[in-house]
């Protein structure tokens, strides 16, 4: 059984340090009341995977102010494609900010304004490499469910904030959100279809593998 303590979990939250572009766009999505940029573990776990399987063309749910979308465009190879969905217009001009500030071209991002479940059942089946979703947790289980058939065989499913403030863990945290996120968990862990693992980064990120 893991003893982690508080200091070594901050240790690892902030081993990989967090680049000046990726900061500025954590403080304007700070700013924002439903924007809550990914952590920076999780965020480097992010980079870490597309650029593991060489993501080419990666779906992001939740644009948000575009630190996730950074940490993504850092993996990815320089001619992969992002497309990020968000409702709201302000975030997504926040996240072209970001996008042209950190140097890449307008064409390395498809930014994409709507409602994640009126979007998705328009995207291609297994075309995708990498699917993340950071989005109101609600949706979760919708955006998953597109996710898995967009994705290819060896595709990565990526769903922040699978811990949701500790609460998760705890039996007796029922609330609509954390009840919603602990189900989906243990759906996605029992799937044969998936490779899944529950990584203590940020808020917690569970990551799957496409069988």
């Amino acid at each position: 059984m893991s003893t982690l303590k508080p200091a070594s979990w901050s240790y690892a939250e902030e081993f990989v340090p967090e680049p000046e572009v990726i900061e500025q766009a954590r403080g304007r999505g700070l700013a924002f009341d439903a924007a809550t940029p990914v952590g920076t573990g999780a965020g480097a776990t992010l980079r870490m995977l597309a650029a593991a399987i060489g993501a080419k063309h990666v779906i992001e749910i939740g644009t948000g102010a575009g630190t996730s979308g950074l940490w993504l465009l850092a993996g990815m190879p320089s001619d992969g494609v992002l497309t990020t969905i968000d409702v709201s217009p302000e975030h997504q001009k926040a996240a072209r900010e970001a996008y042209a500030a950190a140097g890449h071209p307008t064409q390395r991002t498809r930014v994409i304004t709507g409602r994640a479940t009126d979007v998705l059942p328009r995207m291609t089946d297994g075309a995708y490499d990498m699917v993340v979703i950071d989005a109101d947790k609600a949706s979760y289980p919708a955006y998953v469910e597109h996710g898995i058939r967009l994705l290819r065989t060896g595709g990565v499913l990526a769903l922040d904030n699978m811990l949701w403030h500790d609460k998760v863990a705890d039996p007796a945290a029922r609330d609509e959100s954390t009840t919603t996120l602990r189900d989906l968990g243990k759906a996605l862990r029992d799937d044969e279809a998936l490779l899944p693992a529950l990584l203590p980064v940020s808020d917690g990120l569970l990551v799957a593998v496409k069988r």
